[in-house]
């Protein structure tokens, strides 16, 4: 591995719209109030349950960790593909990676944890988004 070959300013760019698109997807206005119901919880409940700092700070660094792991994997895969990595090679690794390892694995956790397809749906809709978001940025900003 070569961290020499990540754009950083690429990587914090993909945590930034990790950070956006999360607060759209789960807005009160969008897929919350239905994700919410669907998990078990009623309007009592709080998300995270404990502290909002730890919440925030671990998922800023779990989408940290995510985006220089798609920056790995799009140099990897895009040099393997014809034209190299670009915007669509970041893009289609990004698809590529949902569906494998992603899609799968949310559906046998929220099978097994009794939760709806529905559910399971709005959570990999938005990894799919930030999944390709983030290959189509780090393939396009070299």
């Amino acid at each position: 591995m070569d961290f020499s070959s990540i754009n950083w300013l690429a990587v914090i760019a993909c945590v930034v719209v990790s950070m956006i698109s999360g607060s759209l997807w789960y807005n009160p206005k969008t897929f919350f109030p239905i994700w919410w119901k669907g998990i078990g919880k009623t309007e009592k409940d709080t998300p995270g349950g404990g502290s909002m700092a730890m919440l925030w700070g671990l998922t800023v660094l779990a989408s940290f960790v995510q985006a220089v792991a798609m920056a790995f994997m799009v140099n990897a895969m895009g040099s393997l593909m014809s034209g190299g990595v670009s915007l669509a090679s970041g893009a289609l690794t990004g698809f590529m990676l949902w569906l494998g390892f992603i899609a799968p694995t949310y559906l046998v956790n929220k099978l097994f944890a009794g939760h709806s397809l529905k559910v399971w749906a709005i959570e990999v809709g938005n990894h799919l988004l930030n999944f390709v978001l983030f290959g189509a940025i780090l393939g396009a900003w070299r």
